[in-house]
């Protein structure tokens, strides 16, 4: 089967969108996952999870495309791509599915489809108003977790980046390609002192702060696919204090 091109975020503006209505969730940091209801796992960039023991895959329902996340929990995030790198960590891993994309109905219909097909379906909350996501949004940034994610009542499932699923969090983030390594000085002299990296959008940005002593004396690889936070974004669309944040090839 070919992977399925997925539901992507933007991320939520509250100048522009008032979520009083729409459906809030945990942003889980895992690993994204499509299963295919024939058999196969698939990552949002459309390779297979070719690790994944028969015992892991023989759990999901067989017929019913699933939309979600490999997940061991908050901040776990390398754990998660070394369990799935191999075949012994499995056990550990919960695949949260957050949607069915199978049915091309409702949100609510969807989420009914999931729920009745699989145990872990992340919990949905209406949100009351932009006070409460922002409760919300403390309370789990508190507990470890990422972010929220809010999703518009009553919306299709599209295969691309929409407006009807938005990302919440107090920090950005934002993926790259890295295509140099800057040499370390001071305390960092003979290892690694920044990464060089291109954005999606062309726009090139050093990062040299978020990499642990064992990723400065072992980068990412050339070519490597990342995630890097930042606060905000300069006019000229360069993030301001870029951290390092992970390697998301499997993804």
């Amino acid at each position: 089967m070919t992977p399925r091109s997925l539901l992507l975020a933007h991320v939520w503006d509250p100048q522009k969108v008032d979520p009083t209505g729409w459906w809030m969730s945990d942003k889980l940091d895992g690993v994204r996952a499509w299963w295919d209801g024939s058999g196969a796992l698939w990552s949002r960039l459309g390779k297979q999870f070719v690790k994944a023991p028969p015992a892991f895959l023989a759990r999901l329902p067989q017929g019913v495309e699933l939309d979600g996340e490999l997940y061991l929990g908050p901040g776990r995030f390398n754990d998660t791509i070394r369990a799935i790198k191999g075949s012994a960590g499995w056990d550990q891993i919960r695949y949260v599915v957050f949607d069915a994309p199978h049915d091309q109905q409702h949100f609510e219909q969807r989420q009914a489809r999931a729920q009745n097909v699989w145990a872990d379906v992340a919990p949905q909350i209406a949100c009351q108003s932009t006070a409460h996501l922002l409760y919300r949004l403390e309370v789990v940034q508190a507990a470890g977790g990422e972010g929220l994610m809010l999703r518009q009542p009553g919306s299709l499932y599209e295969g691309r980046r929409s407006r009807t699923l938005l990302k919440v969090k107090t920090f950005f983030d934002v993926e790259g390609t890295v295509v140099g390594h800057i040499a370390g000085k001071g305390k960092h002299q003979g290892r690694l002192g920044a990464l060089a990296c291109r954005l999606d959008s062309g726009v090139a940005v050093d990062v040299g702060t978020g990499l642990t002593d064992a990723e400065r004396e072992s980068p990412p690889a050339i070519g490597a696919r990342i995630t890097i936070k930042y606060q905000e974004l300069t006019p000229a669309g360069v993030p301001r204090f870029p951290v390092f944040v992970a390697v998301r090839n499997y993804e």
